[in-house]
């Protein structure tokens, strides 16, 4: 055992006991976090936060930006819930997977389950009040792919990951929709800048999502999903896929220069970005090794908030 792993299991020993010594209000809010995966959600509320600054025709209005994000992260923390709760048995079996909430029995599966849905419910409710019908819709329409199509599909089809990808393209369609008013229609309203942020996320997640696949093929052939690297035991379909969603994601940010919302300086920055992303996949295409399956999901970490932020600036 190297120090790192033993390191590693030594602070996953001694969690419970760390967390048991938490007053217990503190302690409800981190299962409540954990349930809903706080750190996915605070991605989606980045990109809703593009979306939105890169669509407002004046000046920020703070208020319905702000109540945008409540909304949104209430629908999508209560999204992940519910992929939890439906996971549970699959989660049991996989190690990575094992701390989650449920599977540790920090919540029970009904209250998940209660909880979960009411946040759902309460963000898309939240949207169509404070914001607007278009936004909240689009909010409602990406939990419902998660939970309904998403979350079972990993049993059975490599087609989840498309529609994973999906449910993550919605998020800056939201910011956009915000920011618009949503008064004329879903096409109209999201516009060439929405449409093409959407892309972009869709385009990133591949081979995010696909790397962390590969590293993790054996927890996730213990789960019970059946995920693209399900049987590619070379990995020639899986780094194929990578390789080509990695272009596709360079042409979409490239495509946002001529579209208007980004300047010379973004699409410098883009082509960097990309070439090092591009690197990393083929160099994952030539060796199949885990060693550049980690580095290109760490690229992909740092590709897309440095992506974002040059859009922002740029």
């Amino acid at each position: 055992m190297t120090t790192t792993e033993a390191l590693s299991r030594a602070y996953a020993g001694d969690r419970p006991q760390r967390v048991a010594r938490l007053p217990r209000p503190i302690r409800q809010v981190g299962v409540y976090m954990a349930l809903g995966k706080a750190r996915l959600v605070s991605l989606v509320l980045i990109t809703t936060v593009v979306g939105y600054i890169l669509s407002v025709p004046d000046e920020i209005a703070w208020a319905t930006l702000l109540w945008a994000l409540a909304g949104t992260a209430l629908t999508a923390g209560g999204a992940n819930g519910l992929n939890q709760w439906y996971e549970t048995g699959n989660d049991a079996r996989m190690r990575r997977t094992q701390d989650r909430p449920i599977v540790a029995g920090r919540i029970s599966g009904a209250h998940a389950l209660i909880a979960s849905a009411a946040a759902v419910a309460a963000g898309v409710v939240l949207l169509a009040v404070t914001v607007n019908g278009l936004t909240a819709a689009l909010g409602g329409a990406a939990a419902a792919i998660y939970v309904l199509i998403y979350t079972p599909l990993k049993q059975h089809s490599s087609a989840c990951t498309l529609a994973g990808a999906a449910v993550g393209a919605i998020p800056p369609l939201m910011g956009t929709a915000a920011a618009g008013g949503g008064d004329a229609g879903l096409l109209t309203s999201i516009g060439t800048t929405g449409w093409l942020l959407g892309a972009l996320l869709f385009a990133w997640q591949i081979p995010h999502s696909l790397a962390l696949a590969w590293l993790y093929r054996e927890d996730y052939a213990r789960g019970g999903f059946r995920l693209l690297v399900w049987g590619d035991a070379g990995g020639g379909r899986t780094f194929h896929m990578i390789l080509l969603y990695c272009l596709a994601l360079i042409a979409v940010s490239l495509a946002l220069v001529p579209a208007g919302p980004a300047g010379v300086g973004y699409g410098l920055g883009a082509v960097a970005l990309g070439a090092g992303l591009l690197v990393a996949a083929v160099r994952l295409h030539q060796t199949a090794s885990d060693v550049w399956a980690r580095r290109l999901f760490l690229a992909t970490v740092i590709y897309l908030p440095l992506l974002l932020g040059l859009l922002i600036v740029g």
